[in-house]
């Protein structure tokens, strides 16, 4: 039997191949972003943050969808809902689009999370810093 965690798991959607900072950016970005929700008691799980390094030590195509959405679904499937980062270029993001759908396709809810604060959705659940970087 599998001992289910603590605390809800949420997953974490931001974007990465069109952001203007490059994926680097990017994966700064997913790490940044996922630090901000951890230090409020979110407990979030960044496929960027944990793919990219990965991809580019392992000799792997970090821009690969075909890749990367495959092995994110065991993921989205593991956690409660996702978290949905409206950074710049999150428009264009074919991943995040693919990622959303997943989520309200097993009616998992979605949350819109502006970059560098914490959504209002967890500020009652998890008031620990009011939602803002210290």
């Amino acid at each position: 039997m599998t001992k289910q965690p603590s605390e809800p798991l949420w997953y974490l959607a931001t974007p990465y191949s069109k952001y203007p900072g490059g994926i680097a950016g990017a994966y700064e970005l997913a790490c940044k972003q996922s630090a901000l929700l951890i230090s409020n008691g979110v407990h979030v799980f960044s496929p960027i943050a944990h793919s990219h390094g990965i991809a580019t030590h392992g000799d792997l195509d970090p821009l690969s969808h075909e890749l990367w959405l495959a092995m994110d679904r065991t993921y989205m499937d593991l956690c409660c809902g996702c978290i949905f980062l409206l950074a710049d270029s999150w428009q264009l993001s074919y991943g995040m689009e693919q990622e959303r759908a997943y989520f309200e396709q097993k009616n998992k809810p979605v949350i819109k999370m502006l970059p560098n604060l914490v959504p209002e959705y967890f500020l009652s659940y998890y008031p620990n810093t009011g939602g803002t970087p210290s």
